[in-house]
C-alpha cells in the first residue's frame, strides 16, 4: 500500500527528474571531494568497524541493507503527515539519501530536492555497495560543532583511532549524528549518554547485542581518554 500511494503522488515528477538528474557514477569523486573539503578520513568499505555500522543501522534506518535507496513504508508515513499538516516536517530519509543529499544538494532536501534526493538515492545505489554509502555517509556526517566524520569524532571524545574503540562509544557515534549540536558530548554529556542508552536499546531490539551488553556498555564513562589518535 505505501508504494502504491508513492507511486500514484509522485510517479510523473519521478520521470522528469530522473531525466534531468546525474547518473550518480560519480558518487565517489563528490564524496572524496567533500571529505578532503572538510580535511576528514574518507573510509573504505573494510574500515567501518561492525558495531557501529549495527548501531547507526538500528538507530536511524533499520531496512538499510533490503531496501534500494528509499525506505518506501517510512517514506509514505512521512508524506502522509506531511499533507495531513500542510507541511514539509518529515523526510523519511535513509542513510542513502542522507548521502546524497550532502554530496548532491549541498545539504538541503526541502521541497523540489527531496524528489531529487529519491531518485538519486535509487541511482547511487545501484552504482555502489551498501558497505561503500555506509563508510561514505559516516565519513563525512556531522557529529559536533563544526566537526565532521566519525574519525575525527573518536579522536575528539575518545582520544582513541575509530578501530579501537568500545560498544558503548559506538553507541554514542551513532547517536550523536541524529542531532550533533545536542547530542556533542563535549557540550552536553547528560543528553548525550541518554541518547546513547537509545541506541543500545535499539540494538537491543534488533537482536545485535544482549541486554547485559547494553548495561557494560551505559556503565561507561561517555568520555574517554585514550591512548591518542
Amino acid at each position: 500500500m505505501a508504494t502504491v500511494v508513492i507511486a500514484a503522488v509522485m510517479a510523473p515528477s519521478f520521470i522528469t527528474i530522473w531525466v534531468a538528474t546525474p547518473s550518480a557514477d560519480d558518487v565517489q569523486q563528490r564524496v572524496r571531494q567533500r571529505t578532503d573539503s572538510l580535511g576528514v578520513v574518507l573510509l573504505g568499505e573494510d574500515e567501518v568497524p561492525t558495531q557501529l555500522a549495527e548501531a547507526v543501522v538500528a538507530t536511524e534506518d533499520e531496512s538499510f541493507y533490503s531496501h534500494r535507496g528509499i525506505d518506501s513504508i517510512g517514506l509514505a508515513r512521512a508524506l502522509l503527515y506531511d499533507l495531513t499538516n500542510l507541511c514539509l516536517c518529515q523526510g523519511g530519509s535513509t542513510i542513502t539519501e542522507q548521502l546524497v543529499k550532502d554530496v548532491y544538494l549541498g545539504g538541503s532536501a526541502r521541497g523540489y530536492n527531496k524528489l531529487k534526493e529519491l531518485v538519486l538515492a535509487l541511482k547511487v545505489e545501484g552504482v555502489i555497495t551498501k558497505r561503500q554509502i555506509m563508510a561514505d555517509y559516516l565519513s563525512e556526517i556531522t557529529t559536533g560543532f563544526g566537526r565532521y566524520g566519525v574519525t575525527s569524532a573518536a579522536c575528539a571524545y575518545f582520544h582513541a583511532p575509530l578501530a579501537d574503540l568500545t560498544l558503548g562509544q559506538y553507541a554514542l557515534l551513532a547517536g550523536v549524528t541524529q542531532a550533533p549540536s545536542l547530542y556533542d558530548p563535549t557540550v552536553n554529556p547528560k543528553a548525550a549518554a541518554t541518547r546513547r542508552s537509545y541506541v543500545l536499546a535499539a540494538m537491543v531490539a534488533d537482536k545485535m547485542i544482549t541486554k547485559d551488553q547494553a548495561a557494560a556498555a551505559n556503565a561507561e564513562p561517555v568520555l574517554a581518554n585514550g591512548p591518542g589518535c
